[in-house]
């Protein structure tokens, strides 16, 4: 299966590459930027192995002609249109942005209706395990647990919370049968006041390196309990993105999540 990235000189990029040129059954169909001195590169050279006689192109539209699926974990703000090229061009797309705003959901939307789209905020199969545990474990406690969700990502992060702390909400909210945006609170600063009832925090770290820290507290008078999982290598997200990939071949169009890829 010929899997291309856009993106892949970046540091998830080159996790790409290497994952799928150790994956059988995968091969590159190659990778794209928009410009910069990758551009002409073998992808071989972007992970320091031999060539492998692909180069970085600038051409979206071309790498989407020439792939069976295409991983995307680049920005928001491109993501409608890389959703609009799979649909165009039959392609599959596994979709790790997030922070994505009203167009470039509906775009997506649209493009699962033609070709298969797997969308999520964390291709890691721990994380996806983390989401079905935080959500049987709020629907098992009762409303006396308080729950806070804390993460920390390196310093050169661009959204908060993470994509991946929101979703960790969404599960806890979907155990609890509420409405998040109902019941989130996503910052605390000055006299906040007392903690209402049912509220789900979140709280955001920024610095360094970091992979991806998420914990999830749930915090009792008496007790507390913590699930957490902590990335200490892209090498796990890039994993579960190509898992999801071959996953694509021979399902139907629709939008579908990592849940989905791995049957919790």
């Amino acid at each position: 299966m010929k899997i291309g990235i856009v993106g892949c000189a970046g540091r998830m990029g080159r996790a790409l590459i290497q994952q799928i040129l150790d994956t059988p059954g995968a091969e590159l169909g190659g990778g794209m930027e928009p410009s910069g001195p990758a551009v002409g590169q073998d992808l071989g050279a972007l992970v320091g192995v031999a060539p492998v006689g692909v180069t970085v192109g600038s051409d979206a539209t071309a790498l989407f002609k020439a792939s069976d699926c295409v991983i995307d974990f680049t920005v928001a703000s491109v993501a409608a249109r890389h959703a609009e090229l799979a649909a165009e061009t039959g392609t599959s797309l596994v979709l790790g942005t997030t922070g994505l705003n009203a167009t470039a959901k509906e775009a997506v939307v649209n493009a699962a209706k033609s070709v298969c789209v797997v969308h999520a905020s964390n291709f890691s199969v721990g994380v996806n395990v983390l989401f079905a545990l935080t959500e049987k474990l709020a629907s098992t406690l009762g409303p006396e647990y308080d729950i806070d969700i804390l993460e920390m990502h390196h310093r050169h992060k661009v959204d908060a919370p993470s994509g991946t702390a929101l979703s960790l909400g969404e599960a806890a909210a979907a155990g609890r049968k509420v409405d998040l945006q109902k019941v989130g609170k996503w910052t605390r600063e000055g006299q906040v006041g007392a903690r209402p009832a049912g509220e789900i925090g979140f709280a955001t770290l920024r610095g360094g390196d970091v992979v991806g820290d998420h914990t999830v507290i749930f915090a009792a008078d008496g007790e507390r309990i913590e699930l957490g999982h902590k990335a200490s290598s892209r090498v796990v997200f890039a994993r579960g993105a190509v898992r999801a990939a071959l996953w694509t071949k021979g399902h139907a169009a629709g939008l579908y999540s990592m849940k989905d890829v791995l049957g919790l």
